[in-house]
């Protein structure tokens, strides 16, 4: 059963961004003639696209048993405390006070975040540092998983 999902999709701004390299690469192709242009508009604007979806198609779940985040899957007994991080906080935990050993999954885009303790010993990571644009309903969707 799953009790909350969040995809860390991109804005909308990359979308035009990738809009703007498909057209860029159209012109860059435009003095080997239309065809030539044609297809580097078509493919660029698709590649560009592509990474724009794939950037942001990472998601946040949370199961009865485990937190998912991105490609990482952490039962949920190795959690300990939750604590959500307004914009300010969130900055700190991306600069001055990040671990290196923690697992982050960071989209830049997204202010705020949470950052759950791994509390398993025989896990090397202190944290998981989570962006989210939810940290409020993550943090109580983690809690009321982890109390029933």
């Amino acid at each position: 059963m799953q009790h909350y999902e969040e995809r860390l999709t991109a804005p909308r701004s990359w979308w035009l961004i990738a809009l703007l390299a498909g057209i860029a690469m159209g012109l860059i192709l435009l003095p080997l003639g239309t065809l030539p242009m044609l297809a580097g508009l078509i493919i660029g604007g698709a590649l560009s696209a592509t990474a724009v979806s794939s950037y942001g198609s990472a998601r946040i779940r949370v199961l009865s048993d485990s937190l998912v985040a991105g490609d990482a899957r952490i039962p949920l007994p190795a959690l300990g405390a939750i604590e959500v991080l307004n914009a300010e906080e969130a900055a700190a935990w991306r600069r001055h006070k990040a671990d290196t050993r923690a697992f982050m999954l960071l989209r830049g885009y997204i202010p705020t975040a949470v950052r759950v303790e791994v509390t398993d010993p025989e896990d090397p990571t202190p944290y998981l540092y989570l962006s989210s644009r939810r940290p409020e309903r993550l943090a109580a969707a983690l809690e009321a998983v982890r109390a029933g």
